[in-house]
């Protein structure tokens, strides 16, 4: 638990971040991780910032994130009673599935015909978002850091002036002749 945080935020936190695991699964960031599950090898989406992008006040989502995660502590306690188990009460309830039961829970929630469905998708979305495209961090930036996403896609560093320039073409062929009016930049004169 993280010492500047309240037992309900540090709550939230971990149900949250057990929710980006379950999206984009990672390995834990040490044995006595509850929120990871460790179903994967490698960084996930906790490892990639989704929480710090579903902070961001752009994504829309940053007010409904308490909402959010006490609805599915609540969805995981009706889960867990429909199948007869019992959870660790020292941990939020979502945070106390198995990945299993994590994985489970989430596919009922995103399934269509769930009245919650489109809250659910948005989420899952954002903590994608964090994974494939750093959204929360500058591309430049995220490579330089070593994003786990970027890494994990191949994304070149850019030029040292920070500009990415492609000298073979994508398609191993020119596509168009550049415009005579266009920069040294690559702007349209």
């Amino acid at each position: 638990m993280r010492p500047d945080t309240t037992d309900e935020v540090q709550d939230r936190i971990s149900t949250l971040e057990a929710f980006a695991d379950t999206i984009v699964p990672g390995e834990k960031r040490t044995p006595e991780d509850r929120a990871v599950a460790g179903a994967s090898p490698g960084p996930g989406a906790v490892a990639a910032g989704a929480l710090a992008l579903l902070d961001t006040p752009a994504t829309g989502v940053t007010a409904g994130l308490p909402f959010l995660a006490q609805a599915l502590n609540e969805h995981a306690r009706v889960y867990a009673a429909e199948f007869g188990f019992s959870l660790d009460e020292t941990v939020p309830p979502f945070v106390a599935l198995s990945f299993e039961h994590r994985t489970a829970l989430v596919l009922r929630l995103t399934a269509p015909g769930h009245p919650e469905k489109e809250g659910w998708v948005g989420l899952a979305l954002f903590c994608n978002m964090s994974f494939d495209s750093a959204a929360h961090l500058h591309t430049a930036e995220a490579i330089a850091s070593g994003h786990p996403g970027l890494l994990a896609m191949g994304w070149s560093a850019p030029d040292s002036d920070g500009l990415w320039r492609f000298p073979q073409y994508s398609y191993r062929r020119v596509l168009a002749k550049v415009h005579p009016d266009t920069t040294p930049s690559g702007s349209p004169a």
